[in-house]
């Protein structure tokens, strides 16, 4: 068995490399979202996000602007906040957040009955109005269910959601659900996702503005 012989800094380009040489025609994506897809498949290694993953008109651009101009971004998982890369937020002037740890979500959550991502999601409505924010979820279905009801009702309109939660129960309703809503939208159809493939989404449009 023979290895490449490659440096540390030059793995993600070669993995890049590899992606373009198998990942076919991407005649069909604008170079933004060409972008988005190849980055999931990088974090994944899995070529049906060629496939799966559904843009609605501009969302790419529309993500990059508003992440040109100092974004929020609020996701609902430690995890996909925790890949979002920070040096490219600090220096566009973006913030990331996550409210799921926090005591009183926990404590909302338990008093009506619902998920801590639903309370998350009323939470950020709240405290950024603003339409600048891109909220990005990667695990929880509940999280789309209650944005789709608070845009429905006029009292939160995101620049951007990116949904790609991963899972059996709901998943699938709810990204359909979301791409009904009306805003920006980036969603991996049918089960697959994940924080991973939320924070690589973010992280693809990130670096559009921020070279590493």
């Amino acid at each position: 068995m023979a290895f490449e012989n490659i440096l540390p800094a030059d793995i993600e380009r070669r993995s890049m490399e590899i992606i373009e040489s198998e990942i076919g025609d991407m005649s069909a994506f604008s170079e933004h979202e060409k972008l988005i897809v190849k980055r999931c498949v990088h974090t994944t290694a899995d070529f049906d996000y060629k496939e799966n993953l559904r843009f609605s008109e501009n969302a790419a651009e529309l993500g990059i602007a508003a992440l040109k101009a100092g974004a929020v971004i609020v996701t609902d998982t430690q995890m996909a906040y925790s890949g979002i890369s920070k040096p490219a937020c600090k220096a566009l002037g973006c913030e990331v957040c996550c409210f799921m740890s926090d005591p009183d979500v926990a404590e909302e959550a338990k008093k009506r009955g619902v998920t801590r991502a639903v309370v998350s999601v009323d939470k950020a409505a709240e405290k950024f109005p603003d339409s600048r924010l891109i909220y990005a979820v990667g695990n929880a279905p509940t999280a789309l269910i209650r944005l789709h009801e608070l845009i429905t009702e006029n009292k939160f309109r995101p620049a951007l959601i990116v949904g790609v939660p991963v899972g059996f129960v709901n998943v699938v309703e709810a990204k359909e659900l979301i791409m009904t809503a009306g805003v920006p939208y980036i969603v991996a159809a049918g089960r697959k996702g994940g924080s991973n493939v939320a924070a690589a989404i973010l992280n693809a449009m990130l670096y559009t503005l921020y070279k590493r």
